[in-house]
């Protein structure tokens, strides 16, 4: 008896990426209706530090960090928007991986980066931290708003009432900031679960929080022309025009520029 040919698809494949679609689009929709009022906050307040002079800057750590680069040196994205970087939980470049999140757990480590960035009152601060409940993003929060700067958390606000607090004031980041931006996910993050599979599955958190992010600097984007200021955006270095483009504005607003060598 000759065998059955196998399936071209793996098992439960088409099913499991059309639950994970469906369950992205899902937050995306409940991000849209529910954070639109701090989604216009956020966008508002990041044209009123723009229009005021000040400095953009964005930090997360470890795969928080995805969210914060997309914002940075982006076609489409605000020129103004710095990556402030801790070395070892920028991403999972470090050896171990591991390290990255033991350092998130250190106290002392936020005043350090921050002491030593360009990070001023008057500025502005987005940090990403999908639980929020480690000591960088808490004490990051806490130790820029003393320095004068405003702060946007961008978090998942679930994770304050299932998870216990692992900063010493028992708090979270969403307690720190000016303006809280709540991912809606799931702690955990993981959408997925099969009985075949002992673990859930398919995190979503960085589809979310990115396009949640993109959302803020549209608006911020629309604030500013309607005041009549020009966003100072950059374009695609691959569309003709764009380098001299970027060039111009890269010019113009150097002194808060600080991804670039003078």
């Amino acid at each position: 008896m000759s065998e059955e040919p196998r399936s071209a698809e793996p098992r439960g494949g088409s099913e499991l990426a059309g639950r994970f679609f469906d369950a992205a689009i899902g937050l995306l929709k409940r991000v849209r209706d529910e954070d639109a009022e701090p989604i216009t906050a956020a966008g508002t307040l990041i044209a009123d530090t723009v229009e005021a002079g000040g400095r953009l800057f964005a930090f997360g750590a470890g795969h928080s960090s995805l969210a914060a680069q997309d914002l940075v040196y982006r076609a489409g994205g605000l020129a103004l928007m710095n990556l402030l970087a801790v070395p070892g939980v920028v991403g999972v470049d470090v050896m171990p991986a591991t390290l990255g999140s033991a350092l998130e757990r250190v106290d002392g480590l936020a005043s350090a980066v921050l002491d030593s960035s360009p990070v001023r009152a008057g500025d502005l601060l987005v940090i990403i931290s999908l639980s929020g409940r480690n000591a960088l993003p808490v004490e990051m929060a806490v130790n820029a708003r003393a320095l004068g700067a405003k702060v946007i958390g961008v978090t998942s606000v679930a994770y304050a009432s299932e998870t216990k607090s692992r900063h010493a004031s028992g708090t979270y980041l969403k307690d720190h900031c000016d303006i809280v931006l709540d991912s809606k996910i799931a702690v955990g993050d993981a959408e997925l679960t099969l009985d075949a599979i002992p673990a859930p599955f398919a995190p979503a958190s960085t589809v979310v929080t990115t396009a949640l992010l993109q959302a803020v600097m549209a608006t911020a984007a629309g604030a500013l022309a309607d005041r009549g200021i020009e966003p100072p955006l950059l374009r695609s270095g691959n569309v003709d025009g764009g380098h001299e483009w970027n060039g111009r504005v890269l010019q113009e607003y150097g002194d808060r520029i600080f991804y670039r060598q003078a």
